[in-house]
């Protein structure tokens, strides 16, 4: 969650686990779109020797549809490649790291990353160095400055960083897949006739945890044809999804040689929108999901428009949702959700003018409109806060998509599409959680500086 360890063979396999996807208009370059995939979630920031890095196997992708169809017309492409400085040492580094040339600094990974559209596969930088991850004060002192210092220009006014950062991501966990006992609202909780629960505050599973981010700032005027124009809201909204892939072979070498991977690419995992393989496709479907194209995502329809997760609210809190039971009663698929997650929101339904729809195929892409500037008063609540410029359209790194898809599930955006009053619990349908205590960015690549091992908590 939003998209970690979501399937049963991805959560075996971490370096190609899509686990967040951010899309959105950056705030201190509007006229630039920012895009972050991350991968190799929950890590502990002391985990040494052998730290955390990308995948050297794994071809990773950033995918854009710009005709709505589900299929990408633009891919940022991302491949890494590992080298030992000091074979004769155990450790990651032997002294201070104190810039990315660094003498003392032993696992070294760097990156390419191709463009691919319909003129061509255009290589936009190779060679270029990930910062090491955040050991601590003595290891890698100053880490924000020399992180910063990853940071590369790339023709065509491109910025791109790959590297460690601070896990942007907020969720209960804890209290989610404990048959959804969200800690706010717990007392009203069916127990099963175990002793009942009280409310508490929120605890989030991902503090003090770091990922690895694929962070790419493009400008718009590189996303579209030069037909678009941006009074034309219609013709400026893309989809958006993150892939990872590995080549379809793989012999295992001797004692004496190393494995050898051949054949062409097969996608693993992807991720759209927030908590899609995790809460609307059934566990024996989870994996087969990973390696579908959004373009065949109406065979996972039934899992939107009867979400199970709906239908358990009412039994999970009797008395609580009896709107929702009612709805659920009359067996009417959900609409919103059809809208929000497969085609995009038309025109009209939340304001005149807001809309992320792409096309009647159904997909599951993060839709960015990117006529809407961003929010000069933004709300992590993103459009349920009344703020256009969050989620779904898009994603921002602070937005509250937990909160946002559980009051959605639980009822908040029916009446956009039918008569239908909302039940009073949905105000407190929250894991408990706000963000408040994480630090981001306030410029590229937005996510924060990671948590050192050396100063990282240990395991409660």
């Amino acid at each position: 969650m939003s998209s970690h360890r979501e399937a049963p063979e991805v959560s075996k396999d971490p370096v190609v686990d899509s686990s967040d996807l951010y899309a959105f208009v950056s705030p201190d370059s509007p006229d630039m779109v920012t895009f972050i995939a991350n991968y190799v979630p929950l890590q502990n920031p002391a985990g040494g020797p052998n730290f955390y890095e990308f995948g050297d196997d794994v071809l990773y992708a950033i995918n854009i549809d710009t005709d709505g169809d589900g299929e990408a017309d633009i891919v940022y492409q991302f491949t890494f490649e590992s080298e030992l400085e000091i074979p004769s040492t155990f450790l990651y580094n032997v002294g201070p790291i104190e810039s990315l040339s660094s003498a003392n600094w032993n696992r070294r990974q760097f990156y390419s990353v191709t463009r691919v559209d319909n003129s061509g596969v255009h290589p936009l930088g190779q060679h270029l160095p990930c910062p090491p991850c955040n050991i601590g004060p003595l290891s890698t002192p100053n880490y924000a400055a020399l992180a910063a210092s990853a940071i590369n220009s790339l023709p065509g006014g491109t910025t791109v960083f790959c590297g460690q950062r601070a896990e942007g991501f907020y969720v209960d966990l804890g209290s989610i897949f404990d048959l959804g006992d969200l800690r706010p609202i717990a007392n009203l909780h069916a127990t099963f006739g175990l002793p009942g629960l009280t409310a508490t505050p929120g605890v989030d599973t991902l503090g003090s945890i770091n990922v690895h981010s694929i962070a790419i700032q493009v400008p718009i005027d590189s996303l579209h044809s030069g037909w678009w124009r941006r009074d034309r809201h219609e013709r400026g909204i893309i989809g958006v999804w993150t892939t990872a892939s590995r080549q379809q072979a793989r012999v295992f070498g001797g004692w004496n040689s190393e494995d050898i991977w051949s054949g062409p690419w097969t996608q693993r995992s992807r991720l759209g929108n927030p908590l899609f393989n995790e809460v609307l496709v059934p566990l024996s479907k989870k994996d087969y999901w990973n390696k579908q194209s959004p373009a065949n995502d109406s065979q996972f329809a039934q899992g939107v428009n009867f979400p199970e997760l709906a239908q358990l609210l009412p039994i999970l809190y009797p008395g609580a949702f009896p709107n929702l039971a009612a709805f659920n009663a009359t067996n009417a698929p959900r609409a919103d959700l059809a809208a929000i997650l497969l085609t995009g929101i038309p025109a009209g339904v939340v304001s005149p003018t807001y809309t992320t729809y792409t096309g009647p195929t159904q997909a599951d892409m993060l839709r960015l409109n990117l006529s809407i500037p961003p929010s000069s008063t933004p709300s992590r609540q993103g459009v349920l806060g009344g703020d256009l410029a969050g989620f779904p359209n898009g994603r921002r790194v602070f937005d509250d998509v937990v909160t946002i898809e559980l009051q959605a599930i639980a009822g908040a955006t029916l009446p956009l599409v039918t008569t239908y009053t909302k039940d009073a619990a949905i105000a407190d349908v929250s894991d408990g959680l706000t963000g408040s205590d994480i630090t981001y960015l306030t410029s590229f690549p937005y996510l924060g500086t990671p948590y050192s091992g050396f100063n990282a908590p240990a395991p409660a």
